[in-house]
């Protein structure tokens, strides 16, 4: 089993204006089928990795050889992470029910929880990612680098927990647009996220 590029749930154009076309043509199409490809030509030397999943992969990094471990965290990782964030896109839902009442309840307020992983995702120097991650019952927001994800815990990522949604804060995704303007793109975000199938994410696993 090699891993594949996921199709998206949308066209290209479908989160316009917010996320433009371009940007989410050549995010999808070439860099994250790069990670795909990269990650690939490892599992083609090592077919019994084949037998993981790409999330149950970067939990387990110490399974793969110790010369391609750090291969693998930047692009299994990008695989995983990616998947999750175009699932996490889309136009029109609402934060309601459980998950609004945790984030309420953890956070003291919806704004209030923004404004936290606002901070996250503008303070992250250089490429990396934003979190909401439900951990030990709680959410909680993180920050990860480069393609790091919440899932390979706190000796890999530096943070642990189970993402529910996820921001890319690499320049590559959003710079056609936004430029050097990170913060508006983070703003963008609110208009975009799915909330449903975040959701779906959070009631899976509280």
């Amino acid at each position: 089993m090699s891993y594949t590029l996921p199709s998206l749930p949308y066209a290209y154009d479908a989160l316009e204006p917010h996320f433009d076309k371009q940007t989410m043509e050549i995010h999808h199409s070439k860099h994250h089928q790069a990670y795909v490809t990269n990650a690939n030509t490892v599992l083609e030397a090592y077919p019994e990795l084949a037998q993981y999943s790409v999330e149950e992969l970067i939990k387990n990094l110490d399974k793969v050889p110790a010369d391609k471990r750090t291969f693998m965290r930047n692009n299994a990782g990008g695989h995983a992470n990616h998947s999750l964030f175009w699932q996490g896109l889309k136009i029109g839902t609402t934060l309601t029910g459980d998950l609004k009442a945790a984030i309420e309840h953890d956070f003291s307020s919806v704004e209030k929880f923004q404004e936290a992983f606002e901070k996250a995702a503008a303070t992250r120097f250089g490429s990396g990612w934003a979190w909401l991650v439900l951990k030990d019952g709680k959410l909680a927001v993180v920050s990860t680098a480069n393609q790091d994800n919440p899932l390979m815990g706190e000796p890999v990522a530096g943070v642990s927990g189970y993402p529910i949604i996820g921001l890319d804060v690499w320049e590559h995704a959003y710079y056609l647009k936004y430029q050097n303007k990170r913060p508006d793109y983070i703003k963008a975000f609110w208009k975009v996220v799915n909330w449903d199938k975040a959701s779906e994410r959070y009631a899976a696993n509280k």
